[in-house]
């Protein structure tokens, strides 16, 4: 991809990013999300695998503030999500599993759009927007509107939007889907250069190889509960899986849930 993207350094490693307390949340009567606990630390990149169905993107959208928990505490950088919305959203972003745009706006019109809503110095949005698109090679069609694009071309320009404002706490619904494999390859450079500045990552991914490549820490969900969480020794450990890949110890996992 072209040009250098400007990542800011604005948090000291080892301070706590997200702190998720006794979460839960259910439908029907039935647990999403069961007792859920977890700690990210600035400058983390974390991958949070599961099953359809296990509880993934219902904490992620607890986490963004976007879905209310039944019970339970979330602080980003010590910020109440239930009781301080608007402090703790203005240091995260939210990707959802599929990019939500509004068609009718070119990629540069939507990235104006975005940086109106957090109050954006326009002169840094400019600069940091051009960037940016020209990174997910979009430039060429930043003019055009999203309505004619690709899956994989709206995919980027909604990543291009969660990183507008450079985000402290980075909240990742399946980035890759949809985007080939050189984009795919640039994103994951570029979110292992925002965590090495001290952005800290969580994402979703059917993809295993991408969460045991790039993730520091790996946590396992199944039925709304943290079945297994770690690096891949602390996993290998947990499981009693000596020298497995990230793969037999997810579908291990879920074999012992399943009663295989």
């Amino acid at each position: 991809m072209a040009g250098n993207l400007i990542i800011i350094p604005s948090t000291p490693i080892n301070e706590t990013a997200l702190l998720v307390s006794n979460l839960s949340k259910s439908f029907n009567d039935i647990k999403a999300v069961d007792n859920l606990n977890l700690e990210l630390k600035a400058g983390e990149f974390y991958a949070f695998l599961g099953v359809n169905g296990a509880g993934k993107t219902t904490t992620m959208r607890m986490i963004a503030g976007l879905l209310a928990a039944d019970s339970g505490e979330i602080k980003i950088f010590g910020h109440n999500i239930q009781t301080q919305p608007l402090s703790a959203k203005a240091i995260m972003a939210w990707l959802p599993d599929e990019p939500l745009l509004y068609d009718k706006l070119t990629p540069f019109e939507y990235l104006e759009f975005v940086a109106g809503l957090w109050q954006i110095d326009p002169m840094f949005a400019a600069k940091h927007g051009e960037e940016l698109l020209r990174w997910f090679d979009l430039w060429a069609v930043k003019d055009k509107r999203c309505e004619g694009f690709s899956r994989g071309m709206k995919q980027k320009t909604a990543i291009a939007g969660a990183l507008l404002h450079d985000p402290r706490l980075l909240l990742m619904d399946e980035p890759f889907s949809g985007l080939d494999a050189s984009v795919a390859r640039s994103l994951k450079d570029l979110l292992t250069q925002k965590a090495k500045a001290g952005a800290t990552i969580i994402l979703t991914t059917h993809i295993m190889e991408i969460a045991e490549r790039l993730a520091q820490r790996i946590g396992i969900i199944h039925n709304g509960k943290l079945l297994a969480e770690g690096d891949m020794a602390q996993l290998r450990s947990q499981t009693n899986s000596a020298d497995a890949n990230l793969e037999d110890i997810f579908l291990k996992l879920a074999d012992e849930q399943n009663g295989s």
